[in-house]
């Protein structure tokens, strides 16, 4: 049986009920029209189980590694400013998530919750570089014991909501569930200069399972 995140219930409650109605109105009508619709709608409705997936990720733990905070496709690695958490120059991971990835998010590391912020704003393509100021974003900041690591979940062209669990002070373990954005977005992993980073881009991710990064 597939695990789903609870924000999605509604949603395939809601998908799968239209899909029903239309298989009534293929046996009541027997027109191609309804056979179509019903069709279409079932497709839907099977895909937005596949969307608010949830599955138990199992892998390597440790203090050491830092592993990836979303499945997805790392787009971009670069050195840049972050001022907010780390307040020195950073190492940043972007990984982009299609409407077919898992979009549930875990944290990478365990540590307790340092800062946490959300920014409205603008709700632009979340593979593009301006994204990472420009779209509406939720911050968390985690203390781990060998340093500050900042997750940002940023919303794409189709994403209106992000999920974020945890309130300052909470402590996390690695791979548990940080929270979720819904229907296309990115997270974005800061991470102190010198971290050894061990993936590239274009390379693919598995939430709470692939290693990204680990301290030197």
């Amino acid at each position: 049986m597939i695990r789903t995140a609870p924000e999605g219930r509604w949603f395939i409650v809601a998908a799968w009920a239209v899909a029903l109605a239309l298989w009534v109105g293929v046996f009541r009508f027997h027109s191609s029209g309804w056979w179509i619709g019903a069709v279409i709608a079932t497709l839907l409705a099977t895909w937005v189980v596949a969307f608010f997936r949830d599955p138990q990720r199992a892998g390597q733990r440790g203090a050491r590694l830092i592993l990836a905070p979303a499945d997805g496709t790392v787009v971009s690695i670069v050195e840049t400013d972050e001022p907010t958490f780390l307040e020195a120059r950073a190492v940043r991971i972007s990984i982009f998530m299609n409407v077919f990835n898992c979009h549930v998010n875990r944290y990478p590391s365990d540590g307790v919750i340092g800062y946490r912020h959300y920014n409205r704003g603008k709700f632009g393509h979340a593979g593009a570089e301006k994204s990472s100021l420009d779209n509406e974003q939720s911050s968390v900041g985690l203390l781990t014991e060998k340093g500050k690591v900042l997750i940002r979940q940023i919303a794409g062209l189709i994403a209106r909501r992000i999920v974020t669990d945890h309130e300052v002070g909470t402590v996390v373990h690695q791979g548990e569930r940080m929270g979720m954005i819904r229907f296309g977005s990115r997270v974005d992993l800061f991470l102190p200069i010198g971290t050894r980073v061990l993936v590239h881009v274009g390379e693919n991710t598995r939430v709470g399972e692939t290693v990204v990064a680990e301290w030197s």
